[in-house]
């Protein structure tokens, strides 16, 4: 039996690695298909009456590291200087406002036709309102290198900012001056624990001379975040300041402090980090994905109880987010069909206290929102395709160069050597 499930899971992993390598050829993002897998192993199982245990308390576990490794890979990429901050500032104003609008847009209508309490109106409508990282960036590969930092960021701010509100409506009866200077000195604690762990962690990343040296990294990681959330703390902040971090040390070269960590040997450790944290996180996403489509059931898929509700909520995601592109002046194609709902949405479900939680919002809605939005998202990339925002200033500079050569061949004098020379470079 043992045996038999290793060899199962294997092979839906490797499934999952082949989903991962043909997603930028077929443009259909892979947790659609590892959905579809997960689902298809369940149809197996139960017709030829195989048993296997429940898996659906590791949900929780492996979405939870999931969602580090994935903002931690995000940030990694995420260059930080002075020529991104226009982006930086579009995505944050992206990421909040969307998400704070459709989460008191969809709070209200719970409110107004399902007689809910505001606040539990808002705890359980925060998780659908908050862009999944861990499908949008794997799926914003295929973009333009403008459009997948715009993602990279937005997708990264909105798991934060989510996780933040939804954890402060829940620990706050009523929102308050004193709620707000709570709130402000968890944020500023985490800032400091981000700054003293962060140097801490990249020392030892330096300075371990050991075989074995980036797994005992990513443990502390790990235990930094879990003990971060115990006190309640924004702790995917230091998640994404850990990561800039890693991810810009040459923007900080100038500073003694980091002379210290030979910026050019760090950057030989940060590499390898990375490509350790990037196979991290695809396996933990695959797993995770493939066992949630694993707990689906069919008539939670197609329960027409919730179907109207699913669509309704998917088109108001979709009409703010056109509203927002178009306010933030940001191109609305393709970035329109890039805000699926995922491994987030799930988390924060699935932590919603019992006493708090409401029939409406049930499994159902949000696998139907889940499936909606990423399907949404696959069928408008495949109309888009990719743009490459490279490419007019290339043929712009090509141009130049090409008059300037002409002008300088015509002005020669056939005389000079050096236009004889120029006339033959011509030809």
């Amino acid at each position: 039996m043992t045996i038999t499930v290793i060899i199962i899971i294997c092979i839906l992993l490797l499934l999952g690695y082949l989903f991962d390598l043909t997603s930028a050829h077929t443009k259909i993002p892979s947790v659609i298909l590892l959905l579809i897998l997960g689902w298809s192993a369940r149809q197996i199982a139960d017709f030829i009456s195989f048993k296997i245990p429940d898996l659906s308390g590791l949900l929780p576990i492996f979405g939870t590291l999931g969602l580090i490794l994935i903002v931690l890979e995000g940030a990694l990429e995420l260059e930080l200087n002075k020529s991104k901050f226009r982006l930086i500032r579009k995505s944050f104003f992206s990421a909040f406002v969307s998400m704070f609008a459709l989460s008191l847009l969809i709070a209200y209508a719970f409110h107004h036709f399902g007689g809910i309490p505001m606040r539990e109106a808002l705890i359980n409508a925060a998780p659908i309102c908050v862009i999944s990282s861990s499908v949008a960036i794997s799926s914003a590969r295929n973009l333009s290198k403008k459009n997948k930092e715009f993602v990279i960021y937005e997708s990264s701010l909105s798991d934060i900012l989510g996780v933040v509100f939804f954890n402060f409506v829940v620990q706050n009866d009523y929102v308050s001056g004193q709620a707000f200077v709570h709130f402000g000195m968890q944020v500023l604690i985490i800032c400091v624990v981000s700054f003293i762990a962060t140097l801490g962690l990249s020392f030892l990343l330096r300075k371990i001379d050991h075989p074995i040296k980036h797994a005992p990294i990513i443990i502390l990681i790990i235990l930094i975040y879990a003990v971060s959330e115990i006190y309640h703390l924004p702790a995917l902040l230091f998640i994404l300041f850990f990561g800039l971090f890693l991810g810009n040390i040459d923007e900080l070269k100038n500073f003694d402090w980091i002379k210290k960590l030979n910026p050019y040997e760090f950057n030989k450790e940060v590499a390898k980090f990375r490509e350790i944290v990037m196979e991290g996180a695809f396996l933990i996403r695959a797993f995770f994905f493939t066992l949630f489509g694993y707990s689906f059931e069919t008539k939670e898929i197609i329960n027409p109880d919730t179907i109207v509700s699913a669509l309704l909520i998917f088109a108001a995601i979709f009409i703010i987010r056109a509203i927002i592109l178009k306010i933030a002046r940001l191109p609305v194609f393709p970035l329109l069909f890039v805000a699926p709902r995922g491994l987030i949405t799930i988390l924060l479900f699935f932590a919603i206290p019992a006493s708090l939680s409401f029939p409406l919002v049930n499994k159902s809605l949000v696998i139907q929102v889940i499936i909606l939005t990423a399907l949404f998202m696959m069928i408008g990339l495949m109309i888009t395709g990719r743009k490459k925002d490279d490419e007019p200033t290339v043929k712009k500079e090509t141009d130049l160069d090409a008059a300037t050569l002409t002008e300088l061949v015509n002005n020669t004098d056939t005389n000079d050597p050096f236009g004889q020379d120029a006339n033959q470079l011509e030809r």
